[in-house]
């Protein structure tokens, strides 16, 4: 069976899910901040182990000055990192996801108005003014785009941003700081009747499901990280951080799979309780519950156990511990809190143990456990696949020998993500591993991984039900190259640079798709790129003008067909072009070929950038594509674009001359 990752719905569920996502991605980037304040905390605060050494101790000047929180915020490095650091990144970190930098910094000067209006850790407020600020920002630019005289861009740009960053300083400081404190006040209220009626193991109910459904971040990066982080402040230390984080459950479901499961799940078992327990990577065990989702009740039943023993104990943690794994739990446990902790991770194993061996003993059902289909599944509402998870379904076992990327035509997107992975794969010295890319009409099944635009996943899976597939949604800049790499090195073993690979099959074409190894053909007629085709400062504010531009600039070269342009905004509509690293290759579709004359390629800058379906396009490259002679310049395309010295070197080009010097082959 294929592992798989397949487009994700647009369901409640789904939509939740990438809620938590977004949150999360303000917060994971931003842990190691979060971690060192938990460190420095333990160590220097009054009640700290080096509390003498003055860095978390109180200063009564500067606690007056600004009304800090007594004691505790004090006037030495603990105070000021949870007030301002913390939220700041975190503002920061939302603004850039929805704006780059320009967008992170707008959203910094906004979080820092909801930090200064209120007396508690504004978490919350940095994950609303972040966003917002980097959101309003980029609509704000939109409206001047193209209109600004040449030479007082950075003028304008600048204090648009120091004014509109002002204005939003103020919105936050008079009017969010009273709303996300109300909110955070009922929440902590609602926390409070849980602790305060001995309740806060029901919340179990909640979070072990929430997990087992990846709808575990909006909850907690969205509630429990910024609660827990206002009690660590008050009280030293935090139960709500452990909620979600303790490994105990995820052991105990595991070893009970080792001891009384069947088939792969038993086999598979003790190496997935190692990652799971030590590695911190929950979401290995979410596959074993979604088998038999009966064993949810185990997970309850020990997520109650811990959050029980962690209560009667009056332990916390002073920071998030991420990931879950035991390492970081204790990295972070408040002095005094280790032997709860420790018990309450051995309580929940244990308890979810006997449980879950209980359930799987009195299990009636003849089948053996089918373990992949249950890790597609969890993949499937995940959105992605996991090289950790392919440890449960042996994928990583296997020897990979060929790659294909495949894209919709065959002709652009896929050429490019084979040159980057192929450098890649190479460079790791696995040479005898062919990447090739091909249109997804000519997948067989044939190829041992396929790699694909999230877009197009499920087509290719129809195609290659075999093999293991890949989704991307960038096809020059993926971490998911990464992941590939890894996955071959389990699976070949060491690589070799003599490990005689077959060039030919590396770079030559199978049915109209590989990339050709040497430098870029001369097509009769005309150069693939002239200064005629270049254009260094685009008119284009949208993506869709952007497209009409570049291809207009094909047709008034002579290489294509009025009709071509069509084809690529139709192109566009079935898969992005998009490539990363602020490139986009507008091209046509397979079956607009007739429609062209030549290979040429036009070029395009549009400095301030272009919104391209959520991601920005610097640099637009329409392509037309005689046969399979323009394979050979995009894998150029490809080299040039993952070279940051190159791509600075096209972003200062001050004449097509320039460019053309930077792309060299390509032009010929």
């Amino acid at each position: 069976m294929a592992t798989t990752t397949t487009t994700p719905g647009t369901g409640a569920r789904v939509q939740v899910q990438k809620f938590g996502t977004f949150l999360s991605n303000m917060v994971m980037p931003n842990i190691g901040a979060f971690i060192a304040w938990g460190l420095i905390t333990a160590l220097f605060i009054d009640v700290g182990w080096l509390t003498k050494a003055g860095l978390g101790t109180s200063n009564d000047s500067w606690v007056a000055e600004i009304g800090g929180w007594g004691d505790y915020a004090g006037g030495g490095i603990v105070g000021p990192m949870i007030t301002y650091l913390l939220p700041v990144l975190v503002g920061y970190t939302g603004g850039r996801m929805v704006y780059d930098t320009r967008g992170g910094v707008v959203g910094a000067i906004a979080t820092m108005g909801v930090i200064t209006g209120t007396d508690i850790p504004m978490f919350m407020g940095a994950m609303i003014m972040g966003p917002l600020g980097a959101w309003s920002m980029k609509r704000i630019d939109a409206l001047w785009d193209g209109r600004i005289r040449p030479g007082f861009e950075m003028l304008v740009n600048n204090f648009a941003a120091g004014i509109w960053g002002g204005v939003l300083a103020t919105f936050g400081f008079f009017v969010m700081s009273p709303i996300v404190t109300w909110i955070s006040d009922q929440l902590g209220k609602g926390v409070d009747f849980l602790v305060e009626n001995d309740l806060l193991p029901l919340t179990s109910v909640i979070i072990e499901p929430a997990k087992v459904l990846f709808l575990n971040n909006a909850i907690n990066h969205g509630v429990l990280t910024p609660l827990g982080t206002a009690e660590a402040v008050e009280t030293g230390k935090s139960v709500l951080f452990l909620l979600e984080a303790n490994p105990g459950p995820g052991l105990g479901l595991l070893l009970a799979y080792s001891v009384f499961g069947r088939g792969m799940a038993k086999a598979s078992a003790p190496g997935a309780a190692i990652i799971q327990f030590f590695g911190g990577i929950h979401e290995i065990y979410f596959p074993y519950v979604l088998m038999k989702p009966k064993l949810i009740l185990a997970m309850i039943a020990g997520g109650m156990t811990g959050v029980f023993i962690n209560v009667l104990f009056d332990v916390g943690l002073r920071a998030p511990a991420a990931p879950g794994s035991i390492f970081a739990v204790y990295a972070v446990a408040a002095s005094g809190s280790y032997l709860g902790v420790t018990l309450s991770v051995v309580g929940a194993a244990t308890m979810t143990f006997l449980v879950a061996a209980l359930l799987l003993k009195t299990d009636r059902a003849a089948a053996e456990d089918d373990l992949v289909a249950a890790t597609a599944s969890m993949e499937s509402m995940k959105g992605r696949q996991s090289i950790a998870s392919s440890v449960l379904t042996g994928d990583a076992a296997g020897r990979i020998r060929s790659i294909v990327f495949a894209c919709d035509a065959g002709m652009g997107s896929s050429a490019m993500g084979a040159s980057v992975l192929r450098r890649k794969i190479h460079g790791a010295g696995f040479t005898d591993v062919t990447v090739v890319n091909q249109a997804i009409a000519n997948l067989t099944d044939e190829p041992d991984l396929v790699v694909t635009h999230q877009d197009l996943t499920e087509r290719a899976v129809q195609k290659s039900p075999s093999a293991i597939h890949v989704s991307v949604d960038s096809f020059m800049a993926s971490p998911r190259y990464d992941e590939i790499v890894e996955l071959v090195a389990r699976g070949n073993g060491a690589g070799s640079a003599a490990a005689g690979a077959d060039s030919g099959a590396d770079s030559g074409a199978d049915s109209g798709a590989g990339a050709g190894s040497g430098g870029a053909p001369e097509p009769a007629g005309g150069l693939v790129l002239s200064e005629d085709a270049i254009v260094l400062s685009g008119r284009a504010s949208t993506r869709d003008e952007a497209i009409t531009e570049a291809g207009e600039l094909l047709v008034e070269v002579g290489a294509v067909e009025p009709s071509y342009v069509e084809s690529m905004h139709e192109r566009e509509e079935s898969v992005s072009t998009h490539m990363g690293n602020g490139l986009a290759i507008p091209h046509g579709t397979n079956e607009a070929k007739a429609a062209i004359r030549r290979t040429a390629i036009s070029f395009v800058r549009y400095p301030e950038g272009v919104d391209w379906n959520g991601k920005r396009a610097e640099f637009v490259v329409a392509i037309a594509g005689a046969g399979d002679d323009h394979l050979a310049l995009l894998s150029r395309i490809a080299e040039i674009f993952v070279d940051a010295a190159q791509v600075e070197r096209l972003r200062a080009a001050a004449s097509p001359a320039e460019v053309l010097d930077v792309l060299e082959g390509v032009a010929a």
